[in-house]
């Protein structure tokens, strides 16, 4: 007689007598319900040796290989292969990431491990989209049954507050009201525009009072017969920890402070004219030491007929000239440098170590352009959108409003494109409209590592850019160390679809022997200078340029031991100034005007274009006895304004340091002003400077910029999130199909992505813009959820390099009616920004890994059976899964047949 259990055990099934066709049948004991898993500890499934997989993956075996799992049980379903499989690709990647933590690698194999790690992942992110699983559903991210995006958007402002100028009572004066405060208030409709002047010397005795000159500038306005009105906000005080010196101080909440608003009127802009100026200097500056901030600092000139500053509200290192002070964002990790434009705004270039809530990056860093009005209100942050991570090191503005953003990075910043080697850094120059839009990005690399240090727009709309390499650049031969480089780019017409893009005219290497670097550069008519430190000697290159902007070595001048660094190179007045800090008392420029007075000195230096030594040459130092640094320089109209740190005489590097802002007269070398002020840790390190004329006014102490205000947020995600043309998703229906990728294009939006991600679900998706009325300022973002009577569908993140998903804060995953409480969905949660580039990513790595790992072993749980009758655990309707129930039937039908 033929034993029924027997053929169910070659299925890999037990069963009672009752759920059998054949009441002779003999019940059999059953032996297995699963196969034995990779992780058991069984003598049956020895683990691997983690060297072993590391080996096995640098020598290019599949992270993700089927055929190299064994299941040690007939008849088991296909779904345990497909999930033993991706689990000793979770293993493989694990073993690659420990690897990576040892202490003592190379970087040679660190950057092999990078290597083989982002290509695994990239191959574990493919296999989860192909892999078809009968009883489980098992997706790179989390499920969910609705999902929004990081990102959010404003809502159109209808009001807009200014920063805080007054705290304490309502009844109480307001100091920034007090002495002459005159502006104008512009309204502009489809009728035209009106014109109120403020001034509010007509309130004649009136107290002013916050509401008492809230009610005259309405009355004004309503005279004017316009909509918009002004009005007041309370500003809530959070209490603030500092640190000065060893000790932590927090301080209180303190009084409510105020601020004026703006009520804008549907149909109407608003904006601000100032009546007497002063020229402006903003200088950023990172305080605080390692766990410390950012900030932009604003000082009026002492020229000019803006009314005298006044110290703010809640600040407490005020300075006498100083007029406004911002916090930059807190997950700025250095600010780079900062450009003005003609309107009055300052651009700030930072590296970012994290996005803001509505504005997430795609890698570890990221690099920000940041732009502030006149009152240091945040206006706009464009991110360069690198998949890894990036550095900026160089901005420049143009007279036509273009930005200009010069720096490294590393691997992808055009969609799926790493460079040469992903784990070594590539320069890059970005090219942006007015309005923070790209125009054109240019990667040229080296094979080892290089980066783009200085930026500047010249003739024709020719953008040049300086750095250093450590091997040949493309079309250029190596000089040994670290190498000098300058390369010419101009920008093309835009083609039939508005498009531009930038040609790289030439490129030339330079330096010694030894390792060489471009710390400053300017463009000056027909030539182009470059400053930086060759072999340890300050030297200064002069190069002309002929009719295409291409540049051809014409002089070079040696200036002798640097001991320091290049802070800026200028032209003014036909002779080349330039300026720094050294430890050298006898730079190569004759007798000095004011003596070195020890330790490091700021110095300037003027010198003949044509770089030849002359006796009109001049040298001064500026500093005390201590060190003193020089962060950034700008010259204009024969004053040289220098802002930097300095420590007293003996000082280690974690003693306090000082900033400072100065002025000094360009023949004389007479320092004609001095502001020095401290900052929170007592750690204050300016980063760059720069000048706006006609920037400060006594609308600086109303926290009101010049200019526009309630400036409506780009709409375009190219522009508004990091998410770059190119970068994709991919989007497969939960009841199985083919996977449709989404493409962000140059004029995608909130709303044309919704389609796209209906269209590519099948409709199986709903996606819709909600609000958040709550959040200050009101935000939009686009939510996604199972369409009504639809099975929903898995979003899968795209290739690396080139994901969108990590730009707009969405997590790849099942979206899905019961995915919340479905056990049959296993969500991995791994993301594809994962990478081994230092020790935080390693651990994160790790960390994501780890997790992985855990829900691979809970869907091998899940896909058990109960004892006694073939019960399927996940359903717990006491069946067997969808493949045993066809191999039982099989199996009956054959058993039928044979006892006929």
């Amino acid at each position: 007689m033929i034993s029924n259990s027997y053929l169910l055990g070659l299925y890999g099934i037990s069963a009672d007598s009752s759920s059998l066709i054949g009441a002779s049948a003999t019940p059999a004991k059953a032996k297995k319900t699963q196969p034995t898993a990779p992780w058991a500890n069984s003598s049956a499934a020895t683990a691997p040796k983690a060297s072993d997989l590391v080996r096995a993956a640098l020598a290019g075996r599949k992270v993700i290989d089927e055929s190299a799992v064994d299941l040690d049980m007939a008849g088991a379903s296909p779904d345990y292969r497909k999930l033993f499989a991706i689990y000793q690709g979770l293993n493989t990647l694990s073993a690659l990431a420990d690897r990576a933590d040892d202490k003592g690698l190379t970087k040679l194999e660190a950057d092999q491990l990078n290597r083989r790690f982002s290509a695994g992942l990239e191959e574990v992110s493919k296999y989860l989209q192909t892999a078809k699983f009968e009883d489980l559903k098992v997706v790179q991210g989390v499920s969910k049954t609705s999902v929004k995006t990081g990102y959010a958007q404003e809502k159109a402002p209808a009001s807009f507050v200014a920063k805080p100028i007054h705290e304490g009572a309502l009844d109480a004066p307001v100091a920034a009201f007090a002495g002459d405060v005159k502006f104008a208030m512009s309204v502009k409709s489809a009728t035209g525009t009106v014109s109120v002047s403020m001034d509010l010397s007509e309130m004649g005795d009136t107290t002013r009072t916050l509401d008492n000159v809230v009610a005259y500038m309405n009355g004004k306005l309503e005279a004017a017969g316009v909509a918009s009105r002004m009005g007041r906000e309370m500003i809530k005080v959070e209490p603030k920890t500092i640190k000065s010196g060893d000790k932590t101080i927090t301080l209180p909440a303190g009084p409510d402070q105020w601020a004026l608003k703006v009520w804008g009127s549907s149909g109407e802009t608003v904006s601000y004219q100032a009546v007497d100026t002063s020229d402006a200097v903003y200088v950023t500056q990172n305080v605080g030491g390692t766990t410390g901030s950012s900030q932009l600092l604003k000082f009026q000139t002492d020229g000019g007929a803006a009314p005298t500053p006044q110290q703010g509200v809640a600040d407490p290192f005020w300075v006498e000239g100083r007029v406004g002070r911002s916090e930059l964002p807190p997950g700025v990790e250095s600010v780079r440098d900062s450009v003005t434009t003609a309107d009055g705004s300052v651009w700030v270039l930072a590296d970012l170590k994290a996005g803001e809530a509505n504005q997430p990056i795609k890698g570890t860093r990221d690099v920000a352009l940041m732009k502030y009005d006149s009152a240091g209100n945040l206006v706009q942050t464009k991110l360069l959108g690198a998949a890894s991570k990036a550095n900026g090191f160089s901005l420049a503005a143009a007279a036509d409003g273009r930005i200009a953003v010069a720096g490294s990075v590393t691997g992808a910043l055009e969609p799926g494109k790493s460079g040469a080697d992903a784990a070594v850094a590539d320069s890059f120059v970005t090219v942006f409209d007015s309005s923070g839009q790209e125009l054109w990005t240019q990667r040229r690399g080296a094979k080892a590592a290089d980066e783009a240090t200085q930026v500047g727009f010249g003739a024709d709309g020719l953008v040049y850019v300086a750095g250093r390499s450590k091997s040949a650049m493309p079309g250029t031969m190596a000089l040994g160390g670290w190498d000098s480089y300058v390369q010419t780019f101009s920008q093309t017409a835009p083609n039939r679809k508005g498009v531009v893009t930038a040609i790289n005219m030439s490129t030339q290497q330079f330096g010694t022997a030894g390792d060489d670097s471009i710390q400053a550069m300017t463009v000056s008519g027909a030539d182009l200078f470059t400053a930086g430190v060759e072999n340890g000697r300050a030297v200064v290159r002069r190069f002309t340029l002929d009719a295409s902007g291409v540049p051809t070595l014409a002089a070079t001048r040696d200036l002798g031991s640097a001991s320091g660094k290049i802070a800026g190179i200028s032209v003014e007045n036909g002779k080349v100034v330039l300026t720094g800090e050294t430890s050298n008392p006898a730079l190569d420029l004759g007798t000095p005007i004011q003596a070195h007075a020890g330790g490091t000195d700021v110095f300037v230096a003027a010198f003949s274009t044509d770089l030849q030594d002359k006796s009109s040459d001049s040298l001064t130092f500026f500093g005390g006895a201590g060190d003193d640094t020089a962060a950034d320089v700008e010259v204009r109209n024969g004053k040289v304004w220098i802002t930097g740190s300095n420590r007293d005489e003996g000082a280690t590097k974690t003693d306090p340091t000082r900033a400072y802002l100065a002025r000094l007269d360009l023949a004389t070398g007479a320092v004609e002003s001095n502001q020095t002020w401290r900052a929170d840790g007592d750690q204050a390190k300016p980063a760059s400077l720069s000048i706006v004329s006609g920037g400060a006014s006594v609308l600086d102490r109303l926290g009101l910029p010049q200019g526009e205000v309630m400036q409506a947020d780009s709409k375009l995600l190219t522009v508004a999130t990091s998410a770059r043309v190119g970068d994709q998703f991919s989007i497969t229906p939960a009841g199985g199909g083919r996977a449709l990728t989404v493409t962000i294009e140059a004029k995608d939006t909130l709303d044309t992505l919704a389609k796209k991600i209906s269209v590519a679900s099948g409709r199986q998706l709903e996606a819709k813009i909600v609000s958040d009325l709550k959040s200050n300022p009101p935000t939009q973002r686009l939510q996604i959820t199972p369409a009504a009577n639809r099975e929903g569908a898995v979003i899968t993140a795209g290739p690396a390099g080139k994901d969108a998903l990590a730009a707009l804060g969405l997590t790849p995953g099942l979206i899905s009616k019961t995915a919340t409480s479905d056990k049959k969905t296993i969500g991995l949660n791994l993301p594809n920004t994962l990478n081994l580039n230092d020790a935080a990513s390693i651990k994160a790595a790790n960390d994501a890994l780890a997790a992985a790992l855990t829900a691979v072993r809970s869907g091998y749980r899940a896909l058990a059976p109960s004892t006694g009758t073939i019960t399927n655990t996940q359903t717990n309707k006491g069946s067997s899964t969808v493949y045993q129930q066809t191999q039982l039937a099989n199996y009956q039908a054959a058993l039928s047949r044979l006892v006929g």
